[in-house]
């Protein structure tokens, strides 16, 4: 894959890129996590898998990587690879704001806690650098909305522009059915590098709010393709939906990174394939409401 500019915060990022959120911790809402997993859910046999998808992504050319300190333990099995294979090249982003809760079970009634506040900001960049450390190059606010008022939250902005002033590119991702208008704001705010959002064949309407980003030379990140994993063959009929999906993202001249949420290998090679998927392809009207999709995501079980 070659190389291109995420946006104009001076960092180099693939077409594709790896997110951890399925990788880090035994238990996520992507469907048919648990089969994908099988029996190998203690840490040592997660970090094997993860190192083992963080090797075909490198080997297919992927060099963007995305974790968060909510993903369990992504950002140490992202470290702990690192710092074995020594990769050249790539680009790493975590996220703030949210704290995993799990201990390493999924049958518990929260799996991660928010909170947008300084004092969570001050925390959880020293573990993300700890973990990380000089390879972390983005950070960004884990699921910005209107309601958790982040982006008037003065103290955490000022740090973040610390941090920025440091040398460390700054971005946010997004959520929720007001995702159009959380971009907009963080465009008003002025000091962000990137945004990270979801756009997918079910849920495109953040489309035109992401155009603006990048217009105003923002990096835009891509997650939740596959719509975690309804867009797949465990729940469409449709031939290829996974690379037509994907291939949908890719179409988009506002993109700088598509994220494949692959747990295993061969789904990793799969999502991969779509770089070469036929963009001529006609595709599917299969439009929500946003108030639907985010309705039936946030019923998706973790498993």
């Amino acid at each position: 894959m070659e190389s291109r500019a995420l946006g104009q915060s001076g960092l180099s990022v693939t077409p594709m890129g790896l997110g951890l959120a399925a990788l880090g911790r035994p238990g996520y809402i992507n469907l048919g996590h648990a089969a994908d997993l099988g029996d190998g859910r203690d840490v040592e046999a997660m970090e094997q898998r993860t190192h083992a998808v963080l090797d075909a992504a490198f080997a297919a050319g992927i060099r963007y990587f995305d974790a968060a300190r909510s993903y369990g333990r992504a950002e140490a099995f992202l470290g702990s690879w690192l710092r074995s294979r020594q990769p050249a090249g790539v680009t790493i982003g975590s996220k703030w704001g949210y704290t995993y809760t799990a201990d390493w079970q999924v049958n518990v009634e929260k799996h991660e806690v928010k909170e947008h506040s300084l004092a969570v900001l001050n925390r959880q960049i020293e573990e993300s650098r700890e973990q990380l450390g000089e390879a972390l190059k983005l950070y960004q606010i884990h699921s910005a909305t209107l309601e958790s008022g982040v982006l008037e939250n003065e103290p955490a902005l000022q740090r973040l522009a610390e941090l920025k002033r440091e040398g460390l590119r700054i971005g946010l991702s997004v959520s929720g059915p007001r995702q159009g208008e959380v971009i907009r704001k963080a465009i008003e705010v002025g000091m962000f590098d990137s945004v990270q959002a979801t756009w997918n064949l079910l849920e495109p309407s953040a489309g035109p709010a992401l155009a603006e980003a990048h217009q105003a030379g923002m990096g835009v990140i891509i997650k939740e393709a596959l719509a975690n994993g309804r867009l797949t063959s465990r729940e469409r009929t449709e031939p290829q939906i996974d690379q037509m999906a994907l291939s949908a993202v890719l179409q988009q001249p506002w993109i700088s990174v598509v994220l494949s949420g692959a747990a295993t290998v061969e789904h990793l090679q799969s999502n991969v394939a779509a770089m070469k998927f036929d963009g001529s392809t006609k595709l599917p009207d299969l439009r929500e409401s946003p108030e639907k999709y985010w309705e039936t995501r946030a019923a998706l079980d973790w498993n």
